[in-house]
């Protein structure tokens, strides 16, 4: 497959969309990692500069919508420390398992971002990589392997496995040689993509793994499957004392600034995770009692049992021009349980993704996408 243009128009902080509600800022959060800090300052930057809430992505990205002074936001988002690389912003999407190094997983991968991130700076030629192209580390709990990026890493019990287009490769790294050998696949497909995206757009991905051993046969490689939702409530983190993880699930990826605030209050580390969740991460449990008591009432979700968990949408009318619709309503109107003729049934179990148009923005994987027309919503088959 091969695209008309070499380059897409993935928004930044530099690198703005006009979107039909104005113009859309897109922060990159390498692992989704927040200090309470820089999400005061974005918290702020969405009430006074745009339409008063942060969005929440599927990559775990943050961005800002209808902002009226872009230069005073690129320029507080520099400040708080986000925008370390300004050639290089729109290329810095890395997820990792959120709760890696505080519960679960085989690994704590934290600082394999950190390496990541710091080497895709290095790289002046991958500046040049599409803004669409993403990277996971996995801790080995199957996570984020799960999203089907483009370059992936999954810790196992017998090296590290590297996987392209979400499937494992067969190839197994060391844990030293892990992250090299991702930039280096990463250099490769600069180099050979011609107009192409993603890697899944290759007809050969051979040439991106080639002078490394595939020591893994078929048979027995990893069966990465689809990860719909991610961590939900309260926590138990491991450790010498005990701490817990409050993870917060927001609808829609509708962040209203106030809320954020709050969250900043709490002065704790951060994760946002791509789906559409916040972690507040390390804290004492009666710091975590008071604070759920607190940001539960404020729309936020704790409850894994919640219809939130399995409902979702792209930003649809009056922000998308694309839209059919104001896709966001019926999705609330959903989660509420309003008879809508206009939307399929879908089985309960099913995670549903609204979306104005074809392109079917923000859509988790294995979710029934919902495309709307005038004539109503169907079901989008893949």
């Amino acid at each position: 497959m091969s695209r008309t243009r070499d380059q897409d128009a993935c928004p930044g902080a530099l690198q703005v969309h006009h979107a039909a509600d104005g113009a859309l800022v897109r922060v990159r959060l390498p692992g989704g990692f927040l200090d309470a800090t820089a999400l005061e300052t974005l918290a702020h930057l969405a009430i006074e500069c745009g339409n008063g809430a942060l969005e929440l992505t599927s990559r775990g990205s943050v961005q800002i919508r209808a902002v009226t002074d872009t230069a005073r936001v690129a320029d507080a988002i520099a400040g708080a420390g986000l925008l370390p690389a300004p050639t290089h912003e729109r290329v810095r999407n890395i997820v990792s398992s959120p709760l890696s190094g505080r519960s679960g997983g085989l690994a704590d991968v934290r600082e394999w971002v950190h390496e990541l991130d710091a080497a895709l700076q290095a790289d002046a030629a991958l500046s040049q990589l599409p803004g669409r192209f993403w990277f996971s580390i996995d801790d080995g709990r199957g996570d984020v392997s799960g999203l089907h990026t483009d370059v992936g890493l999954q810790v196992t019990d017998g090296g590290v496995a590297l996987l392209l287009a979400g499937s494992d490769t067969g190839v197994r790294l060391s844990p030293d040689g892990a992250i090299p050998a991702v930039v280096e696949i990463a250099s490769r497909f600069q180099h050979d993509r011609g107009k192409r995206w993603r890697v899944a757009e290759l007809d050969d991905l051979s040439a991106l793994i080639a002078g490394h051993r595939v020591s893994v046969p078929p048979g027995q490689r990893l069966a990465v499957g689809d990860t719909a939702r991610g961590p939900v409530g309260w926590i138990e983190q491991t450790g010498p004392e005990p701490r817990v993880t409050l993870a917060a699930v927001v609808p829609l990826g509708v962040l209203p600034g106030r809320t954020a605030e709050f969250l900043a209050a709490i002065d704790a580390p951060l994760v946002v995770t791509p789906w559409r969740s916040i972690l507040v991460c390390d804290l004492r449990e009666e710091v975590a009692d008071t604070a759920l008591r607190v940001l539960a009432p404020l729309g936020l979700i704790f409850d894994a049992a919640s219809p939130w968990l399995t409902v979702s949408a792209c930003a649809g009318s009056p922000g998308c021009e694309r839209s059919a619709t104001d896709v966001r309503a019926d999705a609330v109107a959903a989660v509420d349980g309003a008879s809508n003729e206009d939307v399929p049934d879908a089985p309960s179990t099913a995670h549903r993704h609204f979306v104005g148009c074809e392109r079917g923005c923000g859509a988790p994987a294995g979710a029934q996408v919902l495309v709307a027309s005038p004539d109503g919503y169907r079901l989008r088959h893949t």
